[in-house]
């Protein structure tokens, strides 16, 4: 028996709709190689690019290259990655032809394997990986005596589930768990369902967003005995013309970490990496080609809300928002980093690359970096998780006026309300400190017990009472961003001049007060406060600064004696914040009575 193009093409499809429902199942059985909770979305996601991206071709060679490359681009996590190396191998073992026999199919199977299996740093019995190992090994096996496809999946199906089943032999932490590995669980899913799919009569395959729209299940705690080392970051890119060989490549970047995974052809490149240092990793990886989409996901954070989750209200905000890390880490607050481009590299704000290393970077160029909103897939990638976990999110972004972080967020919330999983988007008006202060604000209103809605009317009212104001050091950073020209500029330097800019009250960017000398900036700022103080009273102040912690530390020595108590916190800015305020930039943010 031939199978032709198409029906590889809807199995495939149909594989990877029955994949998406099991998400939720898969995100609870999740336990290794770390238990992050997140594998089911991981290969959810990476199903409904092959879904959206994949496309039917007149050949099975060009075909599976199509989904394949979907595959590739849509990977994400060590399984998802896996699983893609799979799609790829199994493209590059087929040749090209209208149709393809069984027998061609099942060696094909059996050397995708062999792909997979070799871009894994360090292979692991009892995983996706062994699952793949059976099948391809099944399909050789039986498809030389029989050429009926159902009779020769149905033998290789029995297998895939006895290797299954038989991973919580294989892996202590699954038989701790009581568990079968969860990216195996996938795989079993995915062929089981192209069997399915040939042996009723090709099913009709459709595509409809409401099967992915899970409701909500209450997890387990299967996880509650396992660990995160200090490899916490689970880190992702994809190289475009990546023309290093790939088992070199891996010997070179083994020391930034473990879980290493390498996939990929002369077109792309796909690594995934447990880390510590995600900004050393990215410093190595920019240096061998040109990086076109970049992940970091905190794993610690993951495990955290899986056997620890303080709220049943999730908070998102936008790395515009400047808190202390540790306070991030602490409170469950979930981060979108912004991209920074540079030229040709791209970096995550608050992830891979420090307002030090980009001022540095940027010190002799006539152009700053400019910064990217996340897309929506990204956003809701993070909603597919959130919603595994939560009742519903509170988002928190950068004021509208500056970026269109909030339009993206909106968007993505759209895809996703339902009566299940409520999602408020908030426009905050303001950035850095002021904007964390507003996070801070929304995380202890939700500790207090208040509901979803009233959180959401009060923090509204919170926005209007807040403020910042920044004390611009050197205005080399806005005559490159254009908000000064040139000639101004030259004028605006010679005659020393020491801005203080602030957000009005729709979030737009202007002129709080200029002054010729840093000590007379200071003091109009220090008026400024004792003026809010004395009509309004400041409720919280937080101090920011751009590479300048004994400016905003002494800085907020004086506001006490202004204002009458501590700071709640003394943070360094993000790097996209440093670059439109310059090196040595102090703010001062405040909410009030």
């Amino acid at each position: 028996m031939n199978i032709t193009s198409e029906a590889i093409f809807n199995s495939v499809l149909y594989g990877a709709n029955e994949v998406i429902k099991i998400k939720e199942e898969l995100n609870k059985i999740n336990v290794f190689p770390v238990p992050d909770g997140d594998t089911g979305s991981n290969i959810a996601s990476m199903m409904r690019t092959i879904i959206a991206e994949a496309e039917l071709k007149q050949s099975v060679k060009e075909t599976v290259d199509s989904i394949a490359n979907a595959a590739i681009l849509g990977a994400r996590g060590n399984s998802g990655i896996i699983f893609a190396g799979y799609l790829l191998g199994l493209s590059e073992a087929i040749v090209s032809d209208v149709t393809i026999s069984l027998e061609e199919f099942a060696h094909a199977s059996k050397k995708a394997v062999k792909y997979a299996y070799d871009a894994i740093e360090v292979p692991v019995d009892g995983t996706i990986i062994t699952v793949m190992e059976e099948w391809g090994n099944a399909l050789v096996d039986k498809c030389s005596k029989y050429q009926d496809i159902v009779e020769v999946f149905d033998y290789s199906i029995e297998r895939v589930n006895k290797a299954l089943e038989n991973t919580k032999n294989q892996l202590n932490v699954l038989k701790k768990a009581n568990v079968v590995d969860s990216g195996a669980k996938a795989f079993t899913s995915f062929v089981f369902s192209i069997y399915d799919y040939f042996k009723h009569g090709e099913i009709e395959v459709t595509y409809k967003k409401e099967d992915y729209q899970e409701v909500n299940n209450e997890i387990n705690s299967i996880h509650s005995h396992l660990a995160v080392g200090e490899n916490r970051y689970c880190t992702e890119c994809l190289i475009d013309n990546f023309e290093l060989d790939r088992n070199i490549l891996k010997t070179e970047i083994s020391n930034f970490g473990d879980s290493l995974v390498v996939v990929g052809n002369s077109r792309k490149c796909r690594i995934h990496i447990h880390t510590k240092d995600p900004e050393l990793f990215f410093e190595y990886i920019n240096n061998i080609g040109k990086v076109v989409y970049q992940k970091v996901e905190d794993m610690k954070k993951q495990a955290d809300i899986v056997n620890n989750r303080k709220n049943k209200i999730a908070i998102v905000t936008d790395s515009i928002a400047d808190l202390p890390k540790q306070y991030f880490d602490d409170e469950q607050i979930h981060l979108i980093n912004l991209e920074i481009i540079n030229e040709d590299r791209i970096y995550l704000d608050k992830l891979t690359i420090s307002p030090k290393k980009m001022l540095e970077q940027i010190k002799f160029e006539n152009n700053l970096p400019t910064s990217s909103q996340p897309n929506s897939k990204k956003i809701e990638n993070l909603f597919d998780y959130l919603s595994s976990y939560y009742e519903s999110v509170i988002v928190l972004t950068v004021s509208k006026e500056l970026s269109g972080t909030y339009n993206s967020f909106m968007k993505a919330a759209n895809n996703y309300q339902s009566d299940n999983f409520k999602i408020s988007v908030i426009n905050t008006k303001q950035n850095s400190g002021a904007q964390g202060l507003i996070v801070k604000s929304c995380n202890e209103l939700i500790s207090q017990g208040f509901s979803h809605n009233e959180i959401v009317n009060k923090i509204n009212e919170i926005i209007e009472k807040s403020k910042i104001l920044v004390q611009v050091k050197t205005i080399d950073n806005m005559i490159k961003s254009g908000r000064l020209s040139i000639n101004s500029g030259k004028i605006a330097k010679f005659v020393n001049l020491k801005p203080i800019v602030t957000l009005d009250k729709d979030g737009k960017g202007g002129l709080d007060s200029i002054a010729f000398s840093e000590k007379r900036s200071m003091n109009q700022l220090l008026k400024h406060i004792k003026k809010i103080t004395k009509e309004k009273g400041i409720r919280r102040y937080s101090v920011v600064h751009v590479n300048n912690y004994d400016a905003a530390l002494a800085l907020s020595k004086d506001l006490k004696k202004i204002i009458g108590f501590d700071v709640d916190y003394i943070t360094e800015t993000s790097t996209i914040v440093a670059l439109g305020a310059g090196e040595g930039a102090i703010a001062v943010s405040y909410v009030t009575k």
